[in-house]
């Protein structure tokens, strides 16, 4: 019995090496990210709290978008990682112009947006407790960072297009590179601009967007370079600009895949938008300390989210290829080895809680509630893994209107009614509504876990196409 349930859930060593070679390079890529990302914050919360609340606010708002565009090239993506399992390198090219078209299209819908409606999207997080000056410096910055960061989203949904594709073909290397690069040239610029060292203006919270853009158009850049150079490796990348031609039959089925989960990704994104306002009802000080909080989560969140994506694209291709027992197989193993990572980085981030908010140049309440929310996230982290894997598994096999209903509709029906009742109509303290919203996601976990083991995500989806 042991050794049976052993073989089911466990792999051989083979088996993790597999595994591991897909996700390490990009949670490499995303720790560094996260990593630099914690810098960047880091050197803003440095100049002061006004900016560093500023800084926070636009980059909820630009999640958004960012969700959404991973939503628009994660549809394309499911036929892209079929397709190349099936070695089809046609199909991951119609794949590909998807991309670049859909891409396009948020773009321009989220620029125009945020143009117009920025102020009115930032002031929702300034209504709680705070003196009128600090309400109307943090808007300021938020403003000035929030126009720069606009010219990086170009460069950001053609990473999002090339670096997507590359994984989907088993490329992994190429993208943590230019990842890596990225975020050594944005770390550099930023200690430059914010405090202005070398003789170089000091702009604070602007200079950190500044150095954000320039980073971005040097990892898109790489990207785009080494796939143009290396058409022999990914052929999917010949002709790709002959013309946006993409069949008819095939368009309607990426665009049928692919709008539950923009629509989910933008949903969820603004799920946690409004969950991060609930939030702030409680106090200005609220909106540092949770900014505090999901900076640091964000750093010791990249192994699952580097795990769910492996599972997108193992599972993906092995469905592809027709293997429909080992890609069920290969699953289970995976979600189990998923969870069981998040055991051991969830303590250590709870163990480690009170260290990081000791760098912000901030109060001492602000600290002292920003370690007990990352204590509720580190706790809670189990759970996320959990819900991630099964997030990715009914999305690997097409199921993209389930994973909508699993996703988003969760988040929009369950959490954010929760804290939006909890945090108007009771007296109920930030700490305890924060870890009630993290733990109503066990019943996501599941309805998640329900659906795998019934299988309905278990299909070919480009066999016919």
């Amino acid at each position: 019995m042991e050794r049976s349930l052993r073989k089911k859930y466990f792999g051989n060593a083979a088996f993790y090496r597999m595994a591991l070679a897909v996700a390490i390079p990009i949670m490499i890529q995303n720790g560094i990210t996260q990593f630099v990302g914690l810098l960047d914050n880091i050197m803003v919360g440095r100049v002061g709290t006004e900016e560093m609340t500023g800084v926070s606010i636009s980059n909820t708002l630009i999640f958004v978008f960012n969700l959404a565009i991973f939503g628009a090239v994660s549809g394309a993506g499911i036929f892209g990682a079929q397709f190349f399992g099936s070695g089809d390198h046609q199909g991951v090219r119609y794949a590909f112009r998807f991309k670049l078209l859909i891409c396009i299209l948020i773009t321009a819908l989220g620029i125009g947006i945020f143009l117009l409606f920025g102020d009115s999207l930032i002031m929702l997080y300034l209504k709680g407790e705070g003196t009128p000056q600090q309400i109307q410096a943090s808007l300021g910055f938020a403003r000035e960072y929030l126009h720069i960061m606009l010219i990086g989203l170009v460069p950001f949904f053609l990473t999002q297009c090339y670096s997507g594709t590359l994984r989907e073909c088993g490329q992994t290397v190429v993208p943590m590179v230019a990842g890596i690069v990225s975020v050594l040239i944005n770390l550099c610029l930023n200690a430059l601009l914010i405090f202005g060292y070398l003789g170089l203006p000091r702009l604070g919270s602007a200079g950190a967007a500044i150095a954000t853009v320039a980073a971005r158009f040097v990892e898109a850049g790489i990207v785009i370079f080494w796939t143009h150079t290396h058409k022999d490796r990914q052929p999917f990348i010949r002709g790709a600009y002959r013309s946006l031609h993409i069949p008819r039959k095939l368009l309607a089925a990426i665009t049928k895949k692919s709008l539950p989960l923009l629509v989910n990704e933008a949903l969820w994104a603004g799920g946690m938008a409004l969950l991060s306002q609930c939030y702030s009802l409680h106090g200005y000080d609220v909106v540092s300390a949770n900014n505090i909080c999901s900076t640091i989560s964000n750093v010791f969140n990249v192994a699952f989210l580097a795990m769910g994506n492996a599972i997108g694209i193992i599972v993906g291709q092995l469905l592809g290829a027709n293997k429909l027992e080992e890609a069920k197989d290969t699953d289970r193993k995976l979600i189990t080895f998923s969870v069981l990572i998040c055991f051991v980085i969830g303590g250590a981030m709870a163990l480690t809680c009170n260290l990081f908010p000791r760098i912000y140049n901030t109060t001492p309440q602000i600290r002292t509630l920003a370690s007990r929310l990352i204590l509720v996230m580190a706790l809670c982290m189990p759970i996320n893994s959990l819900a991630n894997a099964c997030y990715f598994t009914l999305r690997s096999g097409g199921k993209t209107l389930i994973t909508f209903i699993f996703d988003s509709f969760y988040v929009c029906l369950v959490t954010v009614p929760l804290a939006f009742c909890l945090s108007r109509f009771t007296e109920i303290s930030i700490v305890p509504l924060f870890l009630l919203c993290q733990l109503v996601d066990i019943g996501k976990c599941v309805v998640g876990l329900t659906m795998i083991h019934k299988g309905v995500w278990i299909q070919n989806i480009v066999k016919e196409q």
